[in-house]
């Protein structure tokens, strides 16, 4: 076989690989800290646990992670754009719970966040929308406690998104799953995130998956 025809075959062979690769659908992690995975490896945050499950199913879809310590909800307002200058089919918004921390006004924590998933629909009218519920610290008092938290179901009602109705549940305020700060989760913290998240993700997956076959 002469060189030309090997290189041909290798060429084509490399092809095949990236065409699946170039089909996938984009599912991006947009949040803070928690998706970011603050205090661990990434490759042992939620999102990438995620992935790992995805992956472990051959499922057509790419995870990005555009999780950022420290990020609150109008600073996700300012970044979104630039995220959404790469396709995205479906968009987990984990934002909130720094506004939470630091007591900021309710309305601009739900406008904010309004305001993101407008902008995802506006770019990607099909995108898929997951809500990551988040709650304050009880120092806040019962009433923000309250209304901060019903911010999460509100918005999904109104936008008919999927809901997660509390990221950490089973792992916030848990001393033994979170960081010496109590905020974070650990490593055995973030695996259980992983799968509150993977119980609503996986059938929006396979969902646009049939959607997507052949008829």
């Amino acid at each position: 076989m002469s060189k030309i025809i090997q290189f041909l075959l290798i060429a084509c062979l490399f092809q095949a690989q990236l065409l699946p690769l170039q089909n996938k659908k984009r599912i991006l992690f947009f949040g803070d800290s928690l998706t970011a995975g603050y205090g661990i490896s990434q490759k042992q945050a939620f999102p990438h646990l995620v992935k790992q499950k995805i992956d472990s199913l051959n499922l057509p879809f790419s995870v990005v992670n555009g999780g950022l310590s420290g990020e609150t909800s109008s600073g996700g307002l300012r970044r979104i754009d630039w995220l959404l200058k790469q396709q995205t089919d479906i968009l987990v918004l984990e934002l909130g719970g720094n506004d939470a921390l630091r007591g900021l006004d309710l309305n601009l924590t739900q406008n904010n966040l309004q305001a993101i998933i407008n902008k995802a629909r506006t770019k990607y009218p099909n995108v898929e929308i997951i809500l990551a519920g988040m709650q304050a610290p009880p120092n806040l008092g019962s009433k923000y406690v309250d209304q901060f938290k019903a911010i999460y179901p509100h918005l999904a009602k109104e936008n008919k998104t999927a809901l997660i109705p509390f990221l950490l549940a089973g792992v916030g305020g848990i001393p033994q799953l979170n960081l010496p700060d109590g905020i974070h989760p650990t490593v055995k913290g973030h695996k259980i995130v992983a799968e509150i998240v993977w119980k609503t993700l996986r059938p929006i997956l396979l969902k646009t998956i049939k959607q997507e076959a052949p008829r």
